[in-house]
């Protein structure tokens, strides 16, 4: 055979050992770390019992932070609000009347015209009393007179001092220190209690604290609810995590704050989630992942936060890729 005929054999033959050759010393790929979509589910339910009125959330449905999910009848709560709203004012109402003055303003002028009266009454018996002193230092008036103008200015004196300590008497308050402290006291308890019911107004109607979907309503409209009863479950978008496990002889190399990629069916190119948790203790390959590479082997389960912009379904099959 010629040479040229020999030639497309050899490069065949060539061709052929090179991919046996590549085929017998190739490394395979490593096996991604298997998991799936989790979340956290938040339960919302009110402290207090009653007919729930309105539920504007359907299971499977999206809300926004800041709406409403729920609301029970609010006639109980108004009532109540209604009820600490009057105990403030009464209370105010004592508060106020024991630090008001015993007398009202026309008596207490009532009394300071009368003081006024008796120090008119006061210069004049004085200067009675200076003009007896002198007449009687020169003889011109008895002892009688001396005493008699004394003791008309004294009780002048006397009067003006009963004026002023009844003034002093109607501008005390009504009430002792002690009893309006305690009536103050009472005005701060029924503020509180109205604060109470105010926020007790708010609970009755929740709204959503954070954007994500709702996993689950548990009553239905016109339907008694007891309190502390879930009425509706949410999963925020902040909360949703991937769940993967790790090889025991490769979760050395992980740790809080580490960042993988992931695929899964339908995501598109690889997505980057950041570990948050690694679990302390190994355990067998849960059968959810169980593969034929997977079998019987020791793992850690790592949980990883995703991005809260692109949510993506619970319970969606991830692959991890191996850092």
């Amino acid at each position: 055979m010629s040479l040229r005929k020999r030639l497309p054999i050899l490069l065949l033959l060539a061709v052929l050992a090179g991919a046996a050759i590549w085929f017998f010393t190739r490394q395979a790929a490593p096996d991604p770390w298997l998991g799936y979509v989790e979340g956290e589910a938040l339960y919302v339910a009110a402290p207090v019992s009653g007919t729930l009125a309105s539920r504007p959330v359907e299971r499977g449905g999206r809300v926004s932070a800041g709406a409403p999910l729920f609301a029970l009848d609010p006639r109980t709560a108004d009532a109540s609000a209604a009820q600490a709203a009057a105990q403030v004012q009464s209370a105010q109402a004592s508060l106020s009347d024991l630090g008001a003055a015993r007398e009202r303003t026309p008596e207490i002028d009532v009394a300071r015209a009368a003081e006024a009266s008796a120090r008119a009454q006061l210069v004049r018996a004085e200067a009675d009393f200076r003009r007896f002193a002198d007449l009687a230092a020169k003889g011109f008036a008895s002892r009688t007179q001396l005493d008699a103008a004394r003791a008309a200015r004294d009780s002048a004196a006397a009067q003006v001092a009963q004026a002023q300590a009844q003034q002093r008497s109607g501008a005390l308050t009504v009430g002792r220190s002690s009893q309006q402290a305690a009536a103050a006291a009472q005005v701060v308890g029924a503020q509180a209690a109205l604060a109470a019911e105010a926020r007790r107004r708010q609970e009755i109607a929740p709204v959503s604290p954070a954007a994500g979907q709702i996993e689950q309503t548990y009553f239905n409209p016109g339907e008694w609810v007891p309190a502390n009863q879930p009425v509706v479950s949410i999963i925020p978008d902040d909360k949703r995590k991937i769940r993967f496990f790790v090889p025991q002889d490769k979760v050395a190399g992980m740790h809080p704050g580490t960042a993988v990629r992931f695929t899964c069916d339908g995501c598109g190119e690889a997505r980057t989630a950041t570990v948050r948790f690694i679990a302390p203790r190994a355990e067998y390959t849960p059968p959810v992942i169980y593969s034929e590479h997977a079998r019987a082997k020791l793992v850690f389960m790592v949980e990883a936060a995703l991005p809260a912009d692109k949510p993506l379904p619970l319970g969606l099959p991830v692959a991890v890729s191996v850092p």
